[in-house]
């Protein structure tokens, strides 16, 4: 039987798929349950007005939403922050701004690559985000 430390109170848990203890899956559960039946009053509410009301981090509420647990499409001001630049958005991981600056950031990596600048390929044998590309 394996057995390892849960990730949010520490103790000893036989290992599961969830990752965590049963105690701390029970709270998550609580904490799900809770936010659903706010929402289900308050349809318009934002995720902080969620948070405050419900007692659960925004965190956890921004898991529930990526985990499909959450529809945002049931509330219409629910947004969650970004995870690059913390502004709120209601769908991927980062707002469009951090994403087109990451592919801009890529472009430059690959074009510099391509004009023979790449350590890797000069034998220095350094390892950076374009050989992850490939």
């Amino acid at each position: 039987m394996n057995i390892g430390n849960c990730p949010k109170c520490g103790k000893l848990y036989a290992l599961n798929l969830k990752e965590m203890c049963g105690n701390c899956l029970k709270e998550i559960e609580l904490e799900y349950e809770r936010c659903v039946e706010f929402l289900r009053e308050q349809r318009g509410a934002t995720i902080n007005e969620v948070s405050e009301a419900t007692e659960v981090s925004i965190r956890q509420i921004t898991r529930f939403i990526k985990e499909g647990r959450i529809s945002v499409a049931d509330a219409p001001n629910m947004n969650y922050p970004c995870e690059v630049c913390g502004i709120l958005i209601r769908e991927s991981n980062m707002c469009d701004s951090c994403r087109a600056r990451l592919t801009k950031e890529l472009r430059q990596a690959v074009s510099e690559d391509k004009s023979g600048t790449d350590d890797y390929r000069t034998g220095n044998g350094a390892y950076n985000a374009i050989d992850k590309l490939r």
